[in-house]
C-alpha cells in the first residue's frame, strides 16, 4: 500500500513520525516497506508491504495505530466534520431494498447530500490524493478518495437524479445485464454476480466499479454517498473475470467489517457536505442482515509463554493488546492467569487464543526470544508400506532412462482446447477449469504427450541437438471425465502416466525415420519393465489395426503394449499433421504407459538356476517376413511348435535394404538348444531347426535367408 508520512502524523499525538522512523517502525512490526520515495512537498512516500489478512493497514487510520503500538504515541482518530442540522429525513427521498442481506452484502448504508456543488477540492485534499499516487477529481469524488484511504472503508456516490425511481437494489444481476463502468467499458455480467441496481437496471457491479451513467459530474446537485461491506468471494471472482482491479475491490477482497460502517459513513457524507456546500439530510438508511457481537477470546498467560518460550507479565500483555484496540478485563489478569479480551472490529484476523499470543510476541518484538543453537525435533513417520515400494520402483524407472539418454521434464498440466482435443480418447470428455488466468490453457490434458510436445519445441527453438536427438520422459497426471455407466453422472478420470518421446536417429527420412524413432521408444519401454519386473517380464508390443487412441495419431503407426499379457499402454509415430501443429522438423515417436502398472512390477524377480553341466547349441536363423509381422508373431509359432530340447528362444536383430525388398524385413532369432545330460550333437538339432524353418514358412510366409 502506498502510504503518506505526512498524511500518517494526521492521526498520531505526538505527530513527529519522520520517513526513517516509520519505516523502521513498520517494518519492526511485521510491514516491511518496499520503497520509499521523497515526494517535491517535503513528504515521503512509502510503499508498506501488507499480508493477505491485515485488510485493516490498508489505510493511514490503520498504519498509523501500528506506529502508535509501537511508539507509546496516541492514536488520534478523524471527527466527522460539524454540518448544519437538516429537518429532512434521508428517507423521504430514497431508498434501498437489500436482497442480498443474508449472503452477498451483509450491510448496505446510505446518505443524502442535497445541493451539493461539484468544483476543485481544496488544496488539502488535492495534496493529500496526490501524495500516495491519486489524481484529484472534484470535491465529492475526491472525499470517496480519501475516505477510503484514511479509514479503509471504500464508499462511492451516485448521482441521485440519474437514479430511476431515486432508489437503489442491491441484487444479482439479470440474464443477459450489462453494466457500463466508471473505466468507459460495458461490462456483461453473470446471473451469479452482485450489482447495485435503481429502479430499473444495475448501475453499479457491487463492490468492484461504479457505474457510468449515475456518477457524479459538474451538473449534479443531489447525491447519494453509500458506503457498504461484501461477500470477499464473491468480489475477488468478479473482479478477476471481468479484469478490473480497483483499491475498493482490493479492500472488499481482504474483508470489510460491517459493523464500522455507521461512523464512517457520518465522516464521509459530513465532508462531502462541508467541502460542497450542500445538506446532509437527517439520518442514515441502513440496509442489513444480522450484525455479529464482538468476538470473545480467552488468553491463558501460562499458554502465551509456553509458545513464545519467554515470560511475558500479565499486565504487558494487557498493555500490549490494549494497544492495537482489544478491550482486555483487567480482573481476569489475577484469576489464575486468564485475561478475557474483547476482539476490535477492525481485527477479523483474530479469532483464537493463538492470534492474540502471535500479536504479543510482535508487539513486544520478535528479537526479544533468543535464537536456540539447535531445534531437535523428532519424526514420527509411519508411511504405508507401498510408500517405500514406489519410491525405489520411480528412483530405479528414472536411473534406467537417464542412462538411455532420457530427460525427465516437468510441464504445466493445462493446454489449450485444440490440443486437448488432438489427445482425447473415445467417449472421454475434456476438463476446463473456468479461471481467468488460464485464458490460453484452461483445460486439463488427458495425455501428457502434448506437453511433451511443447518442450520438444522450446528445445527446437533454443538449438539443442544432443547427440542421439532429443530424448524426453515425464511421469505426471492425465485427467478427463466419462459417463459412469449408470445413473448418467459424471465420473472423473485421473491416471498416473510414463510418457516417453524420442526423436529419430539423424540421417533417416520418411517412413524409415519414424519407424527407428518407434523401435526405440519401445526399447525403453521394455527396458524399464524388465529393469522393475525382472527378466521373467513379457512385453508385448502388437500393432493396432482397428481406430487409433488419439486423432493425432491417426493414419500413423501404434502398438498396443502389454505387460505380462495385460494392456497398459501405446506407442507410436507422430504424424506429420501433429508435428505441423506443434512448428516440429524432426520426426517423433512417442509411448506412454500406466505408471501403476510399472510400479506394480517392482521389485524384480529373480530366478536362480544351476549351472548346467553341458554346452548347449546355439543357433542363429534369419527369416525373411513381410513389414507388418511382428517379432511377437514369430516368437509365438516357434515357441507354439516346442522343439524338443530347446531351453531359450531371443530375438537378435532386424535387418532392412535393397537385398530384401520394398515392404519387407529379415529378422534373425536365436535358439538355444541343450541336454541336461550329456552333450549335444549338431546333427540332433538339425531336424528341429528344419520344422520352425518350416512352420514359418506356412505361419508367416517366411523365407529363410541366406548369405
Amino acid at each position: 500500500m502506498l502510504t503518506s508520512v505526512a498524511w500518517l502524523n494526521r492521526y498520531l499525538h505526538p505527530a513527529t513520525v519522520n520517513a526513517d522512523e516509520a519505516e523502521h517502525v513498520l517494518t519492526h512490526v511485521g510491514f516491511p516497506i518496499e520503497s520509499k520515495e521523497a515526494l517535491p512537498s517535503g513528504d515521503t512516500r512509502l510503499d508498506v508491504e501488507l499480508t493477505s489478512n491485515r485488510g485493516d493497514c490498508l489505510c493511514h487510520v490503520g498504519l498509523a495505530r501500528e506506529i502508535a503500538a509501537a511508539t507509546g504515541r496516541a492514536l488520534v482518530m478523524p471527527k466527522s466534520s460539524p454540518v448544519k442540522p437538516s429537518a429532512t429525513k434521508a428517507s423521504s427521498v430514497t431508498s434501498v431494498e437489500n436482497q442480498l442481506a443474508a449472503g452477498g452484502c451483509p450491510r448496505f448504508t446510505a446518505r443524502v447530500i442535497r445541493g451539493v456543488k461539484v468544483g476543485p477540492s481544496p488544496k488539502w485534499l488535492a495534496e493529500a490524493l496526490e501524495s500516495v499516487g491519486l489524481r484529484a477529481i472534484n470535491n465529492v469524488v475526491d472525499v470517496t478518495n480519501f475516505i477510503n484511504l484514511e479509514l479503509g472503508h471504500p464508499c462511492h456516490v451516485f448521482d441521485l437524479n440519474a437514479l430511476a425511481g431515486k432508489r437503489l437494489v442491491v441484487r444479482h444481476a439479470r440474464k443477459d445485464e450489462s453494466v457500463t463502468a466508471l473505466d468507459g467499458r460495458k461490462h456483461a455480467m453473470r446471473p451469479d454476480e452482485m450489482v447495485v441496481a435503481d429502479a430499473e437496471k444495475a448501475v453499479s457491479i457491487a463492490g468492484v466499479i461504479g457505474g457510468l451513467d449515475s456518477g457524479v459530474t459538474e451538473r449534479t446537485t443531489d447525491v447519494l454517498f453509500e458506503m457498504a461491506t461484501w461477500d470477499p468471494i464473491a468480489v475477488r471472482r468478479a473482479a478477476r473475470r471481468l479484469d478490473i482491479r480497483t483499491d475498493a475491490s482490493h479492500r472488499f477482497e481482504r474483508y470489510v467489517d460491517a459493523r464500522d460502517l455507521e461512523w464512517a459513513s457520518l465522516r464521509g457524507a459530513s465532508l462531502i457536505a462541508e467541502l460542497s456546500g450542500g445538506e446532509l439530510l437527517d439520518g442514515m438508511i441502513d440496509a442489513r442482515g444480522t450484525i455479529q457481537p464482538r468476538t470473545e477470546v480467552v488468553l491463558r498467560v501460562s499458554r502465551c509463554e509456553h509458545l513464545l518460550g519467554i515470560h511475558v507479565p500479565a499486565d504487558r500483555i494487557t498493555a500490549l493488546l490494549r494497544s492495537i484496540g482489544v478491550e482486555v478485563d483487567a480482573e481476569g489478569s489475577g484469576a489464575g492467569g486468564v485475561l478475557r479480551c474483547s476482539i476490535p472490529h477492525h481485527r477479523h484476523d483474530l479469532t483464537r487464543e493463538v492470534d492474540l499470543i502471535e500479536e504479543v510476541g510482535r508487539l513486544n518484538g520478535f528479537d526479544k526470544i533468543e535464537l536456540a543453537p539447535m531445534l531437535d525435533v523428532h519424526l514420527e513417520l509411519s508411511h504405508p508400506d507401498d510408500w517405500a515400494k514406489r519410491e525405489k520402483a520411480m528412483g530405479e524407472l528414472s536411473r534406467v532412462l537417464t542412462g538411455a539418454g532420457f530427460f525427465e521434464t516437468v510441464t504445466f498440466s493445462f493446454i489449450a482446447q485444440r490440443e486437448a482435443e488432438m489427445f482425447r480418447q473415445a467417449g472421454q470428455r475434456l476438463l476446463k477449469v473456468d479461471e481467468e488466468r488460464r485464458k490460453g490453457g484452461p483445460y486439463l490434458r488427458p495425455s501428457v504427450i502434448p506437453s511433451l510436445l511443447t518442450c520438444r519445441r522450446a528445445n527446437q527453438d533454443g538449438q539443442v541437438r544432443p547427440a542421439g536427438g532429443v530424448r524426453l520422459f515425464e511421469c505426471a497426471s492425465t485427467f478427463a471425465e466419462r459417463d459412469d455407466g449408470r445413473t448418467f453422472g459424471r465420473m472423473t478420470e485421473e491416471r498416473r502416466v510414463l510418457t516417453l518421446l524420442a526423436d529419430a536417429p539423424a540421417g533417416l527420412h520418411g517412413p524409415e525415420a519414424r519407424q527407428a524413432a518407434l523401435r526405440l521408444v519401445r526399447g525403453a519401454v521394455e527396458t524399464v519393465a524388465l529393469a522393475l519386473g525382472g527378466p521373467g517380464t513379457i512385453v508385448e508390443v502388437d500393432p493396432v489395426a482397428g481406430p487409433h487412441s488419439f486423432a493425432a495419431l491417426e493414419d500413423e503407426t501404434e502398438a498396443s503394449v502389454k505387460i505380462n499379457g495385460v494392456a497398459v499402454g501405446l506407442a507410436a509415430t507422430v504424424s506429420g499433421r501433429t508435428l505441423q501443429q506443434w512448428g516440429l522438423e524432426t520426426p517423433l515417436a512417442v509411448a506412454e504407459v500406466s505408471l501403476q502398472s510399472l510400479i506394480d512390477l517392482y521389485p524384480p524377480r529373480a530366478v536362480a538356476r544351476e549351472l548346467p553341466r553341458f554346452p548347449g547349441i546355439e543357433r542363429d536363423l534369419s527369416v525373411i517376413v513381410a513389414e507388418e509381422v511382428a517379432w511377437g508373431r514369430i516368437a509365438h509359432e516357434v515357441l507354439g511348435l516346442r522343439p524338443a530340447l530347446m531351453e531359450r528362444l531371443d530375438f537378435v536383430g532386424v535387418y532392412r535394404g535393397k537385398q530384401i525388398g520394398i515392404g519387407r524385413k529379415s529378422v534373425t532369432l536365436r535358439m538355444t538348444f541343450r541336454d541336461p545330460e550329456r552333450t549335444l550333437r549338431h546333427e540332433e538339432v538339425d531336424p528341429q531347426v528344419a520344422g520352425v524353418v518350416s512352420r514359418l514358412a506356412q505361419a508367416v510366409g517366411g523365407e529363410v535367408r541366406s548369405g
